[in-house]
């Protein structure tokens, strides 16, 4: 079952959007949550990142497998920002998982068979009215409205520790590698992705609410920026595993 749960077999999906939430907190409050071989992508070596990423995904299949196979699914991922230095030296940049939400039972199971990403199953309510677009989860506890019409002179959150949405853009997520780690194994495993026409757009943020960041017991929580992309074929190549040194 391990094997299998390795992304044995490269992926391909086409996002119909991606809207991210990113959150800055101090480092020390996440190091906890990533394994040892891993490393805080920080940001002025004091803020460290979640990632909440909400995608409308279509047609997600084994690469090269028809459309018609394809399912059609909501996902929300849990990720930390972070960096994993390989064997041959090179310094990787990406996300560990902490947990995946989908609305689709059948991507729940399909997910926990193939991958490491911790798939449950919760409801999602999508509602678009005024130029406003609300998601909503009451199982997991959430709550956000954006402005979907204005995409100029668009501003930065209050608390946000990055200076201008260029600066945040390298926290818009998702970086190229994913990462999950086997402790029992001691080995990681690597996920990347590939993508096109990648170009996050800033995002007004209405209002929000997420229970997930109490869980993390700090007060200095806060919403650094938020990105959305539209209209883009994603593929996953297949997993690769690397053992770590004793």
């Amino acid at each position: 079952m391990s094997i299998l749960r390795n992304h044995p077999f490269a992926v391909e999906a086409f996002f119909e959007s991606s809207l991210v939430f990113t959150f800055a907190i101090s480092k020390e409050h996440l190091q906890d949550l990533i394994p040892h071989c891993l490393e805080l992508d920080t940001f002025n070596d004091h803020w460290a990142f979640v990632a909440i990423a909400m995608v409308q995904t279509k047609d997600l299949r084994p690469k090269g497998f028809p459309k018609q196979l394809g399912n059609d699914f909501f996902l929300i991922g849990y990720r930390i920002f972070v960096r994993f230095t390989n064997k041959a030296g090179k310094k990787l940049r990406g996300l560990y998982i902490l947990k995946s939400e989908t609305n689709s039972k059948k991507m729940e199971v399909l997910g926990n068979l193939f991958t490491n990403y911790q798939y449950t199953t919760t409801d999602i309510s999508r509602v678009h009215k005024n130029d406003t677009l609300e998601i909503s989860s009451a199982k997991s506890g959430f709550h956000v409205v954006i402005e979907t019409k204005s995409k100029e002179n668009i501003e930065m959150p209050d608390a946000t520790p990055f200076y201008d949405w260029k600066e945040a853009r390298r926290y818009a997520g998702p970086l190229p590698f994913t990462f999950s780690f086997n402790p029992m194994t001691n080995k990681v495993l690597i996920i990347e992705g590939v993508r096109k026409h990648w170009k996050p757009e800033p995002v007004r943020v209405i209002d929000y609410s997420f229970s997930f960041p109490e869980k993390l017991d700090s007060k200095d929580f806060r919403l650094a920026c938020a990105f959305i992309v539209k209209n883009i074929p994603y593929t996953w190549k297949k997993g690769k595993v690397e053992s770590l040194s004793v």
